[in-house]
């Protein structure tokens, strides 16, 4: 054991690795190549921009400390995170990534590992409190906001475990003819294992989904009213989405699994999969926006103000003469529709 640890810091480790695993090592910066790693670090910083917005929403309006909003937090929290984690990938892939360390290697990969992980455990926790809420089970009680800390706590934990077993020591150092071909220095066993988890909680929340909207239409659909079925619709969109993005990299990992080295050829595109896969963490945000519009108020609040701050003290914000009446608020994510009946203020005739 002693000897694998201390060849985390053999700078050759990766080279060898690489060269055994993939058919060339030209990773030489071509004008395209350039074009796409400039193209996925501003896709990048768009995620933590959203993510941090909603963030920054959830924390500053009591309205959205419940444990729905909370738990969607916390998966804002881990696609923020996944938006810097991508960033640090692609800056070093590449020619950079012949030249790093296994120590840095693993780093680079289990971040991305541990925010994946993170993702999943909140969708499962998402999926838990909305069969609470559709059953009225008593889970949460006085101690309600504690007991959702610990199960947010739980999750980053399990997360940073996942992600870092491969640097603890399930690895391939020292057994190239046991290496994923898309990810060098892993062990194909741990690979396989981390998709057969994700596969395996994805699995048991459709499961659990399907029989909330069991519960629903059967003769105590009652106990479901309109916010409760809109909450459902929106994170139910929030889960397919995620399945839709992540499948195609979890197929390429599971064939990579089944492949000896150097018999896939697409393995080698496997980084179009994960490209494709950080569009999950882009789209998030907007389905909570879109479906809810007093979060989305909420969310465009700072740019409005810097809209304002730009136009000048002497601007105002509308044409003299039209005035804001408050009325009462209203939530459309709870009612699932994009104009609510009772819209938060009216501006003259108009909702706004």
């Amino acid at each position: 054991m002693g000897a694998l640890y201390s060849e985390y810091l053999n700078s050759s480790k990766v080279k060898e690795h690489y060269n055994y695993t993939k058919e060339t090592l030209d990773m030489q910066e071509t004008p395209s190549r350039q074009v796409a790693s400039a193209f996925i670090i501003i896709l990048c910083c768009a995620i933590v921009v959203e993510n941090l917005l909603v963030l920054v929403a959830v924390g500053r309006n009591s309205k959205f400390h419940s444990a729905m909003y909370l738990f969607l937090g916390n998966l804002a929290a881990s696609d923020l995170l996944a938006g810097m984690a991508f960033i640090a990938n692609t800056l070093l892939s590449g020619s950079v990534t012949l030249g790093l360390t296994p120590v840095q290697w693993f780093a680079r990969e289990g971040s991305a590992f541990i925010t994946l992980s993170a993702s999943v455990f909140s969708l499962l926790a998402i999926a838990i409190e909305r069969h609470v809420a559709i059953a009225k089970v008593k889970l949460y009680g006085s101690d309600k906001s504690c007991r959702m800390l610990l199960l947010i706590g739980a999750s980053w934990v399990i997360s940073l475990v996942l992600g870092g077993l491969p640097i603890l020591g399930w690895n391939c150092l020292g057994r190239l003819d046991a290496c994923s071909t898309v990810l060098p220095l892993y062990a194909k066993q741990y690979v396989l294992c981390v998709v057969t988890i994700f596969s395996v909680i994805l699995l048991a929340i459709v499961a659990l989904y399907i029989r909330i909207y069991c519960v629903v239409r059967s003769s105590h659909a009652d106990l479901a009213g309109p916010q409760t079925l809109a909450l459902l619709k929106t994170v139910t969109i929030v889960l397919g989405v995620f399945i839709v993005c992540w499948l195609p990299a979890f197929s390429i990992l599971l064939l990579d699994y089944a492949c000896p080295v150097r018999s896939c050829p697409v393995l080698y595109k496997a980084h179009y999969f994960f490209a494709f896969a950080t569009l999950n963490s882009l789209l998030n945000p907007v389905i909570y926006t879109w479906r809810s519009r007093d979060l989305r108020r909420e969310v465009l609040r700072p740019l409005q103000c810097w809209r304002r701050a730009a136009g000048g003290p002497g601007r105002r914000d509308r044409t003299p003469g039209h005035r804001l009446l408050p009325l009462r608020n209203s939530s459309s994510l709870e009612r699932g529709t994009n104009m609510p009946t009772t819209p938060t203020f009216l501006e003259g005739n108009t909702v706004v």
